[in-house]
């Protein structure tokens, strides 16, 4: 499955929290709205989340819900990115006992 960073950040958000705003997810990713907008329509379309529409008083509010499918794909991505950093740290180590050596 084909997932960007921006669209892995938000699932880590809306795992967090599902009942989240448009407003507070764009303030606290650093996106526009458009560009929140068009990861959430993205993923949807992929079936990685689910999005219910609740009506509260005079306003409407969205429930973001992954799928098994999205819980899936977001635990993969973050064993993923784990093993990149342990290898980069590693790495690092490795380069840094080296430097000491000389």
């Amino acid at each position: 499955m084909d997932i960007n960073q921006d669209q892995f950040d938000l699932l880590r958000k809306i795992k967090k929290k599902p009942r989240i705003t448009q407003r507070q997810l764009s303030y606290e990713l650093g996106f526009s709205l458009g560009k929140l907008n068009y990861c959430l329509r993205e993923l949807r379309h992929k079936g990685i989340i689910k999005i219910q529409n609740l009506e509260e008083t005079a306003k409407k509010n969205n429930t973001y819900i992954l799928t098994p499918k999205g819980i899936s794909i977001k635990d993969k991505l973050t064993i993923n990115f784990m093993n990149k950093k342990i290898k980069e740290y590693d790495e690092l180590k490795k380069e840094i006992y080296e430097s000491e050596r000389e």
